[in-house]
């Protein structure tokens, strides 16, 4: 049933009544049978009070299972728009404006600014109360509006929009990424398929539940195999390896730094990882460096798949195959999903083995953003590939490397600098625990190179000594001008290391 689902009602049809399918850390488990019965309730409740589908539905929930079940719940019958809980009053205005919000879910008894915002907005807010009892993620709503009948009541249709999720917008407004019902199941089938999952399967999340990857790779594709997830509350390097022996997981995914941070405590847990085998590791949203994955699949004994994803193509576009394929660091693997090709400034597809634009297409990939008319304009090529704005090059084989996103692309007095291509050389230093390359302004060429590095614990290394480690491996133009060493590097919201707007939070710009 699972395999052509193209409605999030047909997906989680998948596993056993009985099974497990989301459970929390000292929780009781909620199984596929009762999830699926919270989802036909949920969008019973919200048709009840003239909610249906194509409505708009805002959630801003903390990470947990109840997360994972409102997500599914309310994508299943109308629109999910899912916010990150940290933002403050100013975002959430600009959020639930944007995107058009007909309610606003939240927890009972939270103090989040959303609350205040969308009162003053006119928006309904609905409380969800947990019934851990009855289940993890299990909950009941409470709705202050009257009963009214919805324009469109029922299970969502394949074309009805399950998400609505903002692009990260580090360059420019926020634009919005509507995915279709069929967008995010073509794209969780994608992910079960790459990586084989069963009913068997067990993953441990501790991926952000506002964001792509942790909503399609972390709940919705083992779900659609009849696996179960155990939603912990965030990411915690601290209690990571408590939960590992607790919920005893066949798998994980991760961005890298939370890899890294992972990796940074598991030589005293060696026993936990000994105990609880991984059939594999997965890494995605932004690139792994080549030697921090061969540390965590010594540190595992697990191989490490890497997979390239977007928002706009409801998150998996590539991705690594398990053994006894070969999987390569650096490289984000073969296309897992969509068609991939290799195109030129003009869309032209190029050669096996150049360089140029990484465009896509398939049933995962988004129409178009929402009312922007000129983003659409220069998202699409006139064949219909989605431009996805990185720069690669695919091997004869099909795997996919990206050299690097095209407006991070550093132009030095008319050199063009890929800051990955520095990011590996200085990680070969082996003082080096992280670093990213980035753009600096310079009055007469530009641009120029500068790198933030982390040092590993007890090393300590200068400016010059790794300048000149850099020297022997680097054309001169390539060597950063300057480094900074950092005790943490700043990230965004999903832990990810971002390089555009770092020259800015450095003061170096």
């Amino acid at each position: 049933m699972a395999e052509t689902a193209t409605t999030l009602h047909a997906l989680i049809q998948a596993g056993a009544d009985e099974a497990t399918a989301l459970s929390s850390p000292g929780g009781v488990p909620l199984t596929h049978g009762a999830l699926r019965a919270l989802a036909t309730r949920t969008v019973a409740d919200f048709n009840a009070h003239g909610i249906g589908r194509g409505d708009r539905v805002a959630i801003v929930l903390d990470n947990g299972p109840e997360m994972a079940a409102a997500f599914i719940a309310v994508a299943a019958g109308t629109t999910s728009a899912p916010l990150n809980p940290a933002y403050k009053a100013d975002e959430f205005k600009f959020y639930l404006t944007d995107l058009g919000a007909k309610v606003l879910v939240v927890a009972e008894g939270s103090t989040s600014p959303a609350v205040a915002v969308a009162e003053a907005l006119g928006i309904p807010v609905v409380r969800l109360t947990p019934t851990p009892d009855r289940g993890a993620g299990s909950f009941t709503l409470a709705f202050p509006m009257a009963d009214a009948a919805p324009a469109a009541g029922g299970p969502a249709e394949p074309s009805d929009i399950a998400l609505v999720l903002h692009t990260s917008g580090t360059t420019s407004r926020p634009k919005i990424v509507p995915l279709t019902q069929t967008n995010v199941c073509a794209s969780a089938g994608n992910i079960r398929t790459a990586l084989a999952f069963t009913a068997e399967d067990r993953g441990l999340n501790i991926m952000p539940l506002f964001h792509i990857h942790g909503l399609i790779a972390g709940i919705l594709a083992p779900l659609s195999a009849g696996g179960q997830v155990a939603c912990t509350p965030g990411f915690n390097a601290l209690k990571f390896f408590g939960w590992m022996g607790e919920v005893r997981p066949t798998w994980y995914t991760a961005v890298p730094t939370m890899h890294q941070a992972i990796l940074g405590r598991a030589a005293r847990n060696a026993e936990v990882i000994k105990a609880n085998p991984l059939r594999f590791i997965r890494s995605s949203s932004s690139s792994m460096p080549p030697q921090v994955m061969k540390e965590i699949e010594e540190a595992f004994g697990a191989p490490l798949i890497e997979a390239y994803g977007m928002t706009e193509a409801a998150h998996q576009m590539a991705s690594n195959p398990l053994p006894p394929r070969p999987h390569y660091p650096g490289v984000v693997g073969l296309a897992a999903g969509p068609e991939i090709a290799i195109v030129d400034f003009d869309g032209e597809p190029l050669p096996v083995g150049e360089t140029g634009e990484i465009v896509i297409r398939g049933a995962n990939v988004m129409a178009g953003y929402e009312n922007n008319e000129a983003a659409n304009a220069t998202a699409f090529t006139p064949q219909g590939w989605f431009r996805t704005g990185d720069q690669g090059t695919l091997s004869p084989e099909g795997y996919l490397t990206i050299t690097g996103r095209l407006k991070e692309i550093i132009n030095r007095g008319g050199e063009k600098i890929s800051p990955r291509e520095v990011d590996e050389i200085l990680m070969d230093h082996p003082a080096v625990s992280q670093c990213v390359t980035f753009a600096v302004p310079h009055d007469k060429l530009g641009e120029d190179v500068s790198a933030a590095v982390v040092l590993r614990e007890g090393e300590s290394l200068t400016e010059k000594d790794l300048r000149s480690f850099a020297a022997e491996r680097l054309a001169p133009f390539k060597v950063p001008a300057k480094i900074l060493f950092l005790d943490e590097i700043p990230k965004g919201a999903t832990g990810k290391l971002q390089r555009i707007g770092l020259a800015e939070k450095l003061g170096l710009a």
